[in-house]
């Protein structure tokens, strides 16, 4: 019997109870005008048949009491939930493409390229990073990423940070900023080793910053100012572009006419290699990129 059916079951054989115990002593009352002897002799006839007739109705009370009293104290508690920016260790982990804040916005049998956003304040399921990658952070944030098995870290990004990490691990990220999280999240799938012979040969920069070369690629960070222009240099193999400001550049291909390119921030373009060219900036503000050649 639930609490609710008891405790209705219980008020109803009080009231039933009490009705019981009028009838049963006005029955008797005609003894009571019949002397003095009679009466006390009625009275105490009338007590006896009133506990005869009650004795099952207090059995009866007696259950439901415990019966509404006894689970109301002897309820278990609910396990203490796990803190929200630390995952459960028997949560199955998702894949990058099943995380609903990650978006595949290109694969190629070098790379899957995910854009990613989290809402202020939200967190990212336990997903699982199979291979090695990099990722561009596009506007300040603050995160706390939580590994699997490990304590939860409170990590500061500034905007365009750009970071490389090893894969075969699962985590999430809360976003504990302001403003939404956003990057964009590369990963590697081919791993090769050492530096391509397409690298050798191009001039130096100080408007290009070489972040690191890793799994046979190398990531460089862009920074040019308004009317700037990259020297000549030359892309043999594939390169991704990620804008990490609005882009307006002016792209001269030898033996082809100029060609215009315009990005948004956080918006992506794989770049097919064999050319050589000079890279403008006719933009009225600095271009920000970060390119990852192959």
């Amino acid at each position: 019997m639930s609490n609710g059916k008891a405790r209705k079951q219980f008020w109803k054989l009080l009231v039933w109870r009490g009705r019981l115990a009028r009838e049963t002593c006005q029955s008797e009352s005609q003894w009571v005008r019949r002397g003095s002897w009679l009466t006390w002799h009625s009275a105490r006839i009338c007590g006896m048949k009133l506990r005869a007739k009650l004795f099952p109705v207090f059995i009866l009370l007696s259950i439901l009491f415990f019966a509404v009293l006894i689970p109301a104290q002897t309820t278990v508690a609910p396990p203490a939930s796990t803190p929200a920016d630390k995952p459960a260790v028997d949560t199955p982990a998702v894949d990058m493409s099943k995380e609903p804040s990650h978006h595949l916005v290109l694969e190629n049998s070098y790379v899957r390229v995910f854009k990613v956003e989290v809402a202020p304040q939200a967190q990212t399921l336990l997903h699982r990073h199979d291979h090695d990658y990099v990722f561009i952070t596009l506007g300040d944030s603050e995160v706390v990423n939580t590994v699997l098995g490990k304590a939860p870290v409170h990590v500061s990004l500034p905007d365009g940070e750009t970071r490389f990490l090893d894969g075969g691990f699962a985590h999430t990220a809360k976003n504990i900023s302001a403003q939404p999280f956003r990057n964009v999240t590369v990963e590697f799938l081919n791993k090769s080793e050492g530096p391509k012979d397409g690298w050798a040969g191009n001039p130096s920069s100080p408007m290009q910053k070489v972040l690191f070369t890793k799994d046979g690629a190398r990531a460089s960070e862009l920074r040019l100012p308004p009317g700037a222009a990259l020297p000549r240099h030359t892309h043999a193999g594939p390169h991704l572009v990620v804008a990490v400001s609005d882009l307006d550049l002016r792209s001269d291909v030898e033996g082809k006419p100029p060609r215009e390119v315009h990005q948004k921030a956080g918006e992506v373009a794989w770049v097919p290699g064999g050319f050589t060219h000079t890279l403008t900036n006719i933009g009225p503000s600095e271009a920000r990129f970060v390119v990852l050649e192959f």
